[in-house]
C-alpha cells in the first residue's frame, strides 16, 4: 500500500505541476484539495474522487502515445461552441470521442451516421464525470477520400436539386474575347501556362489577372471574392478559374458553396480549369464551360492567330468569287433586261408603224392627188382656188389645170352648162 501510495502522490504531484492541455480545455482538473487523505495508524489510505480520476488521467495519457482508431461514426453532435462531440464504436466496444472546434474546422463535412471513419487522436479521462474518451484531431473516411467525398456529394445535390447544374443555364464563350480574367495563384505554374498560351494565340488580349489563394483555409472566399470584383470590373469578356493539379484536399477550396455560388452568379461566362484532366471539382460542373487544364482553359477562350490568318485568306477568296458571280449575274441581267427592252420597243414601233401607214392609207386616199392619180384634174384660178362650177369658168378666164404630174395652163373658150345652154 505504501508503494501505491507513493505512485499516487508522485502522479498527484505531476498533475499539479503541469495541468494538461486536454483537461484544461475541457474545464478539467483536479482541485487542490483533492490529495489524498492521510491515514491513521492501522487505518488503510483513502483517496477523493478527484484524485483518482486526474491520477487515472495522467496514467492513461503518459501509458498511451497518439494513435489511429478505426470504428463507425455515431451520435455525431456539433455543439454550439462548435466543439464535436461523438461515439465511435465497432462490433464489441465503444469509445466516446470529443474533437475541438480548431480541428472540427478543418473537416470538410460531418460524417454520416454509421460512416466507418478513422481516428487520430490521444486517450484521455474527463476528470468531472470520470469518462474515458479520445481526444480526436484529425479524422478521416475509411474509404477513398471519405469526408472529402461525401462532402462532394452532398454539396453536388444541393446544387441540383437548385438548378445551378442544369445544361440550359450553361452560357456559350465569346469567340473573340477582348480581356480575359484570370482567378489563380500568382505564383503558381496555371498562371504562366494560361500567359503563355494567349500570348501564342492571341497576343492582341488584354489579360487581367485577379490573385487568390487556390489551396488552405480562407482561399474559397478569396477566390469568390476575386470572381465578384472580375465580374464587376467590366474589363473582361470571360474569366478562367483554376489552379495545377493536387490531392482533393489540396483542391478542395474550388468544392465549396462559396466559390459555386459565386461561378453561378458571374455576368460573364466562367471557364473552370481546375487540376488534371481526371480531377473533376463543384466548379467545374457550376462552370459554364470546364477545361481539364489551365492550358486548354487558355485554348478555348481565345482564337489562334494562325487560324485566323488562313480563314481570312480562304474568306477573301470566298469573297472575291462571291463577287465576280455576283456582277456576273448582274451583267446578264442587264443584257436580258436590254434585249427585252429592244425587243419591247421594236413590236412598239411596229405597231405605231403599221398605224401610221393606215392613217397615211387613209389620207392618201382623200388627197386630191389620189384623185388625180386616177386621172382627174382639178381646176384652180390664180389664187389657187378650186374652180367648181360652169360659172366660175367665163370665156376668156385664164386658169391651171392641176394633174398628176405638173399644171396646165389654160383659157376658156366656152363654157357649157347641164342643160344645153352656154357661153362663148
Amino acid at each position: 500500500m505504501k508503494g501505491q501510495l507513493s505512485f499516487g502522490r508522485d502522479l498527484l504531484d505531476s498533475q499539479r505541476r503541469e495541468q494538461p492541455e486536454t483537461n484544461r480545455a475541457s474545464g478539467a482538473g483536479a482541485p487542490a484539495d483533492s490529495a489524498a487523505v492521510e491515514a491513521r495508524p492501522g487505518e488503510p489510505q483513502v483517496w477523493s474522487v478527484a484524485a483518482v480520476n486526474a491520477a487515472a488521467r495522467i496514467l492513461l495519457e503518459s501509458r498511451f502515445p497518439p494513435l489511429w482508431v478505426a470504428g463507425e461514426a455515431t451520435n455525431w453532435r456539433r455543439a454550439p461552441s462548435e466543439h464535436c462531440y461523438f461515439t465511435l464504436k465497432d462490433q464489441s466496444a465503444q469509445i466516446r470521442c470529443v474533437m475541438w472546434k480548431s480541428d472540427a474546422a478543418q473537416l470538410p463535412t460531418d460524417p454520416a451516421e454509421g460512416m466507418r471513419v478513422r481516428a487520430f487522436g490521444a486517450l484521455t479521462l474527463y476528470e468531472r464525470r470520470g469518462e474515458y474518451q479520445l481526444l480526436v484531431r484529425r479524422l478521416e473516411g475509411a474509404g477513398a477520400e471519405g469526408l472529402w467525398r461525401l462532402a462532394f456529394e452532398r454539396l453536388r445535390a444541393k446544387l441540383l436539386a437548385e438548378g445551378l447544374l442544369a445544361p440550359e443555364r450553361k452560357r456559350a464563350l465569346p469567340p473573340y474575347p477582348s480581356g480575359v480574367g484570370v482567378v489563380t495563384s500568382p505564383s503558381g505554374a496555371a498562371i504562366r501556362d494560361i500567359l503563355t498560351v494567349i500570348g501564342r494565340r492571341a497576343p492582341w488580349t488584354r489579360v487581367v489577372v485577379c490573385p487568390a489563394r487556390v489551396q488552405g483555409d480562407g482561399a474559397a472566399v478569396e477566390i469568390a471574392d476575386a470572381i465578384r470584383v472580375l465580374g464587376h470590373s467590366e474589363l473582361v469578356d470571360v474569366i478562367i478559374v483554376g489552379r495545377g493539379g493536387g490531392s482533393m484536399e489540396d483542391l478542395w477550396a474550388f468544392n465549396e458553396e462559396p466559390v459555386a455560388r459565386a461561378i453561378a452568379a458571374s455576368r460573364v461566362p466562367i471557364v473552370s480549369a481546375v487540376g488534371h484532366e481526371a480531377d473533376v471539382t463543384i466548379a467545374d460542373l457550376v462552370a459554364d464551360v470546364r477545361a481539364p487544364t489551365p492550358s486548354a482553359a487558355a485554348e478555348s477562350v481565345v482564337p489562334d492567330r494562325d487560324g485566323l490568318s488562313h480563314g481570312l485568306a480562304q474568306t477573301r477568296s470566298r469573297l472575291a468569287a462571291s463577287l465576280t458571280a455576283a456582277v456576273q449575274r448582274r451583267r446578264t441581267h442587264v443584257t436580258a433586261l436590254m434585249q427585252a427592252l429592244a425587243r419591247a420597243g421594236g413590236l412598239a414601233v411596229e405597231r405605231r408603224r403599221n398605224r401610221l401607214t393606215g392613217i397615211a392609207a387613209k389620207i392618201d386616199a382623200l388627197s386630191p392627188l389620189s384623185t388625180l392619180r386616177r386621172g382627174y384634174a382639178v381646176p384652180l384660178d390664180s389664187a389657187g382656188r378650186v374652180l367648181r362650177r360652169a360659172a366660175d369658168f367665163a370665156a376668156g378666164r385664164r386658169f391651171v389645170l392641176r394633174v398628176v404630174d405638173g399644171r396646165v395652163r389654160s383659157v376658156v373658150e366656152e363654157t357649157e352648162r347641164d342643160g344645153g345652154s352656154s357661153e362663148a
